[in-house]
């Protein structure tokens, strides 16, 4: 049998505290989420001034980087590419660039998704977050 490394709440508030540190450092309002490795929500924080829609999309970009293993970019690419039936896909739904998985020891823990600034400074927000965790 295997062992797996989980987060921690010490973990996720580490996560959440780092991300929300990118996010104000450069002046973004976003929702950040932080969910564990079957996209199940640890943590969800909106920050003031953004719009309620992040509050959905946020968590559900962590959700697809989870259950993925991959950052939700891929999907955006593969779709924008032309693979248009890739939105057929089941459970994910949130294939929008914001999405980061977080890999302990070669195996996904959980993800951090956020939305409310131009995706790829919300994946840089995501990314802070997670070096939050000092690995």
């Amino acid at each position: 049998m295997q062992t797996k490394s989980v987060l921690t709440l010490d973990d996720v508030q580490k996560i959440a505290a780092a991300a929300e540190a990118e996010a104000t450092k450069n002046g973004w309002a976003v929702a950040i989420a932080v969910v564990d490795d079957g996209g199940h929500p640890l943590w969800l924080h909106r920050m003031d001034g953004v719009a309620p829609v992040a509050s959905y999309i946020a968590p559900a970009k962590a959700k697809t980087a989870a259950l993925g293993r991959r950052e939700s970019k891929i999907y955006e690419d593969m779709i924008n590419s032309g693979r248009m039936s890739f939105l057929s896909a089941p459970v994910i739904d949130g294939m929008l660039e914001g999405g980061v998985p977080i890999i302990v020891n070669g195996q996904c823990v959980g993800a951090v998704g956020v939305s409310g600034v131009k995706s790829i400074e919300d994946a840089q927000i995501a990314k802070a977050g997670i070096a939050g965790l000092g690995m």
